[in-house]
């Protein structure tokens, strides 16, 4: 009796062991899912979120003058005519108009529209009237500076002829000071100068908040493309948009960069001798270390890790991408990968109806596209002045979403995948790409440069506490505007007087 008692309170027991078991095992793989199903939540929530303007934090643009701005000096007023030859590429010469127009106003000088260097580097002719809108340009700026189409023509010796301009080079990266000094004692003794070249002529960072925010009107309102750029662009972009949300990303995997930043080991011997014989004849001597460069994050990301990158941050191969980029060093072989991950990759040639697939106007239709797409990818901005301005110019309208890499962070992750090492490398990028601002108001901090970010002198607090971060009342316009009229009064009333 107490033996068969025994055998039923074991064979209780057990069973009581094994349901409790299989609900430990049902409670835990419960949980683990929960917990999956949570970070998956989680991802798509941030990667949702991503596809909407960053957090403004009660954050505008505004680039209207703050204090009292003077208007720009009358022919007999100026103390001469400006010219500038402005070289580099689309936004490097954008950067180089900005700062021509600040110079002028520093030198209370007459800018003749800037000449585009396009011979050079596009090989061809469009120059400033073939890309930008001139008349807007003149029209927004008529309160800040004097503009003419030409240098006008004088009578010396009963004859008349052109004005000609003194030719300068300036130093780079010019204090406002070496214009308030050197070049205004020229161009008063000659009546005109020419600064040529006039890329990175100016200093970056100005104590003059007013001049910083003439930067902006500049950039961001005044030059403004042709209306078939602009028409092309959005006939793009509308298509793109018509199935969603798309990215755009500025892959800057091309022969000079390569060739300036050093990465040459991936490449095979015959490319490494292009990229050699490249880097000896356009950039100074130095010896540069492939892995040394990759470490400190100076080489420009390959279109397989930029597609691990955006694949690790929770985007699917459903995504549209559009590519803006020159002709891709290496050729297929290194977008093979890219390729197979994200399948759905555009550019202009493919979406566009090929009009304005080369040179200057080129660019300047994959400028707007990324521009105006929902997120933004650079993948080199160092010197890449295309990703720079296009950073501060989405900043500018409206805090667009921006997903910059932090090459140095993410090279140990990439070079462990290339010795076999990929174990959780996915979470790992994830740690590095989430710790970002993507787009959204963040301080200046040396060697961030004020076209990448504008932020504070170009933005102002709607609800500010402190004074000088309140917004101005009208817009740009009705500012200057009311300015002028009102200098206007006043100069009227002291003729009247007289």
């Amino acid at each position: 009796m107490r033996r068969g008692l025994s055998s039923k309170t074991l064979l209780c027991r057990l069973w009581v062991a094994v349901a409790a078991l299989v609900t430990s095992t049902i409670w835990l793989w419960s949980s683990s899912s929960i917990v999956l199903l949570g970070t998956y939540r989680v991802q798509d929530f941030v990667v949702n979120d991503l596809w909407r303007t960053a957090d403004s934090n009660g954050w505008r643009a505004s680039s209207a003058p703050r204090t009292y701005w003077l208007p720009p000096p009358t022919e007999s007023e100026s103390n001469g005519y400006l010219r500038v030859r402005c070289n580099g590429g689309l936004t490097q010469q954008r950067s180089a108009i900005c700062n021509a127009v600040v110079v002028a106003r520093i030198m209370n000088a007459t800018l003749v529209l800037p000449e585009l260097d396009t011979n050079s580097y596009w090989h061809d002719e469009s120059g400033f009237v073939g890309i930008y809108d001139v008349p807007h340009f003149i029209k927004t700026l008529k309160y800040d500076v004097r503009i003419v189409m030409s240098l006008p023509k004088i009578t010396a010796q009963g004859k008349t002829k052109k004005l000609r301009a003194h030719k300068i080079e300036p130093p780079r990266d010019a204090p406002v000071t070496w214009y308030r000094t050197t070049a205004l004692e020229k161009i008063r003794e000659y009546g005109a100068i020419y600064l040529t070249p006039f890329s990175h002529r100016l200093a970056e960072e100005i104590d003059e908040p007013e001049l910083q925010r003439l930067r902006c009107r500049v950039n961001y309102h005044a030059l403004q493309f042709k209306p078939n750029i602009r028409k092309t662009s959005s006939d793009i972009v509308n298509k793109l948009r018509s199935e969603g949300h798309f990215m755009s990303i500025h892959l800057r995997f091309e022969l000079d960069m390569l060739a300036y930043a050093g990465c040459i080991d991936i490449f095979t011997p015959k490319e490494q001798e292009i990229l050699l014989k490249y880097r000896e004849e356009h950039f100074a001597k130095k010896k540069l270390v492939h892995r040394e460069r990759r470490l400190i994050g100076k080489c420009p990301l390959t279109p397989e890790e930029v597609g691990l990158i955006i694949r690790a941050m929770g985007f699917d191969n459903t995504t549209r991408i559009y590519l803006a980029s020159g002709k891709l060093f290496g050729g297929e072989r290194f977008m093979k990968p890219f390729k197979a991950m994200f399948p759905r990759l555009e550019n202009h040639s493919m979406v566009g109806s090929g009009k304005l697939d080369q040179g200057l106007a080129g660019s300047a239709v994959d400028y707007m596209v990324c521009l105006l797409s929902d997120i933004f990818m650079p993948t080199y901005d160092g010197p890449s002045n295309f990703a720079n301005n296009l950073m501060g110019h989405r900043l500018y309208s409206g805090f667009r979403a921006t997903v910059t890499p932090n090459r140095k962070a993410l090279a140990p992750i990439f070079m462990d995948m290339d010795e076999g090492h990929a174990s959780g490398y996915e979470e790992r990028i994830r740690q590095v790409m989430f710790s970002t601002h993507f787009g959204a108001p963040h301080r200046r901090i040396h060697p961030e440069s004020f076209y990448t970010n504008s932020w504070p002198e170009c933005f102002c607090q709607m609800k500010a506490r402190n004074q000088a971060d309140q917004c101005p009342l009208n817009n740009v316009h009705d500012v200057l505007e009311s300015q002028f009229h009102s200098t206007g009064e006043v100069s009227a009333a002291a003729s009247a007087k007289r």
